[in-house]
């Protein structure tokens, strides 16, 4: 895997920030953990994942070591090396592990994947010039392009 570039780490940064700002002013459940942050989606303790952005509602799930079980919300910010993977095999892993929400963020093509697995398995696309309402707050609406 190649290093993340400056913009990779401008939207994680600002959207880790954005969804922490929006947890802690409307006091809604939930911890925001950008990578380095290992998941371990099935309750193995041995084997994790590291997503850009986890969100995690329920705090019985937080352990030292991370998180144990499906974090509620994904963000994964896609590079040229990664695409196989957040759009395949993670999107795959996340949804039958029960992840709620995941988001797979394009810079290359200025595009967020949104898939709603609590909502039937909804699917959208959006440009970094949308606001996209995140699924699982009531009032939390985020534009890509607000950060670059």
């Amino acid at each position: 895997m190649e290093l993340p570039d400056r913009i990779h780490q401008e939207i994680c940064f600002s959207l880790s920030r954005k969804i922490a700002d929006y947890i802690d002013s409307h006091s809604a459940a939930g911890k925001v953990y950008p990578a380095p942050f290992a998941v371990f989606l099935n309750g193995d303790s041995t084997t994790y994942v590291e997503p850009d952005i986890s969100v995690i509602c329920n705090k019985e799930k937080l352990i030292a070591e991370g998180c144990n079980g499906a974090p509620d919300w994904i963000v994964e910010v896609v590079s040229s090396t990664s695409q196989r993977m957040d759009y395949f095999v993670k999107l795959f892993r996340y949804r039958i592990a029960g992840v709620r929400e995941y988001w797979i963020v394009n810079p290359m093509k200025q595009t967020v994947q949104v898939y709603s697995f609590h909502a039937e398995g909804n699917s959208m696309q959006f440009s970094f010039d949308d606001m996209i309402k995140a699924g699982i707050y009531d009032n939390l609406f985020i534009r890509i392009s607000d950060f670059l």
